[in-house]
């Protein structure tokens, strides 16, 4: 299996995606036309620059694998490249979902296992 990647969303856009088994992005991503994610070296950055301090998040763990041809890796922040769904993330793609807490620094914790 390939290195998983990761999708940041709130609690209520979790719950009502795994309702309907998919999650069609959040208003980012329907503005930018793809679903953003960040492989684990870009987590960190990707929540100090997007989520910095915000609360009632939930971390997905996806397998690129199962995604197929609509994930794309494009350059982006800094030249780096990131992965890029153009479809509906369908939830039998998520390995785990795990809220995120915010440390005593203002910072998210990330789970056990998620490479910092």
């Amino acid at each position: 299996m390939a290195e998983p990647i990761y999708k940041v969303i709130t609690e209520a856009a979790f719950e009502a995606s795994w309702s309907q088994g998919q999650f069609g992005g959040s208003a980012d991503d329907l503005r930018d036309g793809f679903i953003h994610f960040s492989a684990a070296p870009q987590l960190a950055g990707t929540l100090a620059a997007h989520f910095a301090g915000q609360d009632g998040l939930v971390l997905l763990a996806v397998d690129p694998e199962l995604l197929g041809p609509a994930l794309k890796w494009e350059a982006s922040r800094g030249g780096a490249l990131f992965p890029h769904l153009y479809a509906p993330l369908e939830l039998a793609a998520v390995l785990w979902a795990e809220p995120l807490t915010l440390g005593d620094d203002g910072g998210h914790v990330l789970p056990d296992g998620v490479p910092a």
